[in-house]
């Protein structure tokens, strides 16, 4: 009797338990409206629809050859995959697909997605992190005749007057760099006092020659740093990447841009151009972890650890530099470039200035998962509706309705009193399935249906197991309750081969599968756990109650 009631209270506790899993509730998520990060109350679906049956986007990608000469695209894209996968996994898209067509494109397809500026960012960012020390040198001054002539060569003119001192001196960009406990602390306050200081003492006009260059580029804060007018930008930018023009940048020297335009408190924008040392001090590839954050007085920031090599590399090399600048170059683009107060080990932050919280998230994800191995670019874009959609839903639905119709009346028409008692099991394992799907946030695709509905009759395969080797038992003479436990007991061993062969093709087709293939798999295996579970406990159940209120009968429907 004991053992009943604790059997029913089991069935009945994954039931209250599969009810709550199932049933749509309101949850606080974060949400992005008019383009802003708010928390709200939103209502959790808890199966959601696939690529094929509500939409989402579709993503192709190929290696960017303009910015890196790749000599073998293939094994390029196989590593970008990799990386590819691990950011949409963080992401958060369910069900995507992420694919190598051929031997020169990606394809990705995310379903569902509702922020798809942000999707194409995370996907194609290359998240290539250096540190790089600021030029010290006046290399760029030394060299601004030459490339005003070569600027002027290749039919690439001046744009108009400098930016004057007193408008860069207005420019108040402070980069805070936190180190180790200590060290992180105190270079605050002194990075904001070394910029005040710079910023008297190095924001003076630069020499003007009527060049493109000349005429547009002031000094900056610092040591290395320039300013340019938002009018020149694009020339400029033109300007370097001409190869005689970039030929004349010093051995040895490397320019970048910083990552955005500066607001200069006239009403008029000014872009950050760094003279850089080009071998790195280090780089991303020794990160281990990136977390965004937001401190009250820095704004938002991404904190990152480096491991052990790294932070005794990046400790040795900042000792070596102590009072210069730091740049801090994510894809070519210098985020800050802090003045370095002390040594700096395996800890640091990037601060964002005016960035937002969904930036250092975004930041955070793509250096934890990695920087791509090549440069890629987005050549193809499409907003896809739902290839199947409602139409193909009702019909799959039709199909496992009368699948589930056609089990339960071959069930009871052949087993009689025996198919009603896997009838109720039956009606168990359905919300059991769902449940374990709902879970893990599976998404319904349509080959998932088709998984679900094959997964029905794996269900009952194991009852007619049962049930025919309690009938050899009952043909045997042997007595109801003898007969129905070596029913039971005999066609365990049978049952669980053949589930276990189940979930391992599954598990395969998981493994190597990707998109709606992966879908069928999860369902297939979700269908054959809950179906051992109903076939052999449930089902038992269901024989002993039976047994108890007949008081040990004479015979079985069956």
């Amino acid at each position: 009797m004991a053992n009943i009631r604790n059997r029913l209270l089991l069935i009945f506790g994954l039931v209250l338990v599969s009810a709550w899993a199932l049933f749509p509730r309101t949850v606080i998520e974060r949400v992005k409206r008019d383009g802003v990060t708010v928390y709200d109350t939103v209502k959790r679906v808890p199966l959601k629809k696939g690529l094929d049956l509500q939409g989402g986007m579709h993503l192709t990608l190929e290696v960017d050859d303009s910015r890196q000469a790749v000599a073998d695209k293939s094994d390029a894209l196989d590593r970008s995959l990799k990386v590819i996968r691990q950011r949409i996994d963080e992401f958060g898209v369910a069900e995507p697909v992420v694919q190598k067509v051929g031997d020169d494109r990606i394809i990705v397809e995310l379903p569902g997605i509702d922020d798809p500026e942000r999707a194409q960012a995370v996907v194609s960012e290359a998240a290539f992190l250096q540190f790089q020390i600021t030029d010290r040198t006046q290399a760029l001054e030394r060299v601004i005749p030459r490339l005003d002539a070569a600027a002027a060569a290749a039919g690439i003119g001046a744009s108009g007057p400098a930016v004057g001192g007193d408008t860069a001196r207005r420019v108040g960009v402070t980069a805070l760099f936190g180190g180790d406990s200590a060290a992180g602390a105190d270079s605050a306050a002194a990075v904001a006092a070394a910029t005040d200081s710079a910023s008297d003492s190095a924001a003076v006009d630069m020499p003007q020659a009527g060049g493109l260059f000349s005429s547009n580029i002031s000094l900056g804060q610092y040591p290395g740093q320039y300013f340019v007018r938002a009018e020149a930008y694009d020339n400029l930018v033109r300007a370097l990447q001409e190869p005689s023009v970039s030929a004349v940048v010093p051995p040895g020297k490397a320019i970048k841009w910083g990552s955005e335009p500066i607001d200069a408190g006239d009403g008029n924008s000014l872009y950050e151009l760094y003279m850089l040392d080009a071998r790195p001090i280090i780089t991303g590839e020794y990160l281990i972890d990136a977390r965004p954050m937001t401190d009250p007085t820095e704004g938002n920031l991404v904190q990152f650890t480096l491991n052990n090599e790294g932070g005794r590399r990046f400790r040795n090399e900042t000792a070596k530099h102590l009072k210069e600048n730091m740049a801090i170059v994510l894809d070519d683009r210098v985020m800050t470039a802090p003045t370095i107060q002390s040594a700096i080990g395996r800890n640091g932050q990037i601060t964002l200035g005016g960035g937002t919280l969904q930036a250092a998230q975004d930041l955070a994800l793509v250096l934890r998962a990695g920087a791509l191995p090549v440069p890629l670019k987005i050549t193809e874009v499409r907003n896809i509706g739902a290839s199947l959609g409602q139409d193909s839903i009702d019909k799959g639905v039709t199909a496992l309705a009368i699948a589930v119709a056609l089990v339960i009346v071959i069930m009871i028409g052949y087993y009689r009193f025996a198919g009603m008692l896997a009838v109720a099991a039956l009606a168990l394992y359905v919300l059991y399935t769902l449940a374990v799907l709902a879970g893990f946030d599976a998404v319904i695709t349509l080959p998932g249906l088709a998984g679900f509905v094959l997964s029905v009759g794996i269900a009952v395969d194991a009852n007619v197991l049962i049930f025919e080797r309690i009938r050899e038992e009952i043909d045997a003479g042997k007595s109801m309750r003898l007969a129905i436990d070596e029913g039971f007991k005999h066609a365990l061993s049978a049952i669980v081969d053949s589930s276990v062969t189940t979930i391992l093709s599954g598990a395969v087709l998981y493994q190597y599968g990707s998109g709606p293939v992966r879908g069928f798999a999860v369902t297939l295996i979700a269908g054959v756990v809950a179906s051992l579970f109903t076939a052999l406990f449930v089902s038992r159940t269901f024989f002993m109650i039976w047994l108890q209120q007949t008081r040990g009968a004479k015979t079985l429907s069956i």
